[in-house]
């Protein structure tokens, strides 16, 4: 999407996208016009179709990109190497310190509940956000199991069924226990014989 654009422009189009996942998390993506977005970026509505030539769509499109890629990056280094039990609880306490910052203000809760409805493309983004996140989470699983790789697949999704259900109770009730008794539960299961909880 940045092919043949100029540094400059390559940072406008970025600076856009930023400012309409912001807003898409604090208004909701339905709920974002493009008058939002031009009032927000400061940006004319020729600049806008100029980097989005299918205009909402687009930038809807390119808002799920970014999003989708936040819920992962934040997850780093842990969710790259859950090869240990000492890393599994690394990487669950980022996640929910991550999401006890943002609050309801959550990328995952704006691509669940909003941007993976604006379109195919968008949905196509979600379904590959999972997928990847599923994957790391069966090689973590199976590191510390001797689960089969079937059972050790519903394990992992089991997992990530539990961090999406605890963000949409997070989304609706502005609490964050739910999203940590949920992955709590889901992965202490994990934890070899001897290991301590913390």
């Amino acid at each position: 999407m940045n092919k043949g654009l100029t540094a400059k422009g390559r940072a406008t189009r970025q600076r856009i996208v930023v400012a309409t996942a912001l807003l898409s998390r604090e208004k909701g993506a339905a709920e974002t016009t493009l008058d939002d977005v031009r009032a927000a970026t400061a940006t004319s509505k020729s600049q806008l179709f100029h980097y989005f030539p299918d205009g909402r769509a687009d930038i809807l499109t390119a808002v799920a990109e970014y999003e989708a890629e936040q819920v992962l990056d934040v997850q780093q280094p842990f969710l790259g190497d859950l090869s240990t039990w000492e890393s599994w609880l690394s990487w669950r306490q980022a996640v929910v310190d991550h999401y006890i910052e943002l609050g309801q203000r959550c990328p995952l809760g704006s691509l669940t509940t909003e941007l993976g409805k604006s379109s195919v493309e968008a949905r196509a983004i979600l379904a590959r956000l999972f997928t990847e996140w599923e994957e790391a989470l069966f090689l973590g699983v199976q590191a510390l199991t001797d689960d089969s790789p079937e059972a050790a697949r519903v394990r992992a999704r089991s997992i990530l069924v539990a961090i999406q259900g605890g963000v949409v109770m997070l989304q609706a009730t502005g609490r964050t226990d739910y999203l940590t008794a949920a992955l709590t539960t889901t992965t202490d299961s994990l934890r070899p014989a001897g290991a301590g909880t913390d």
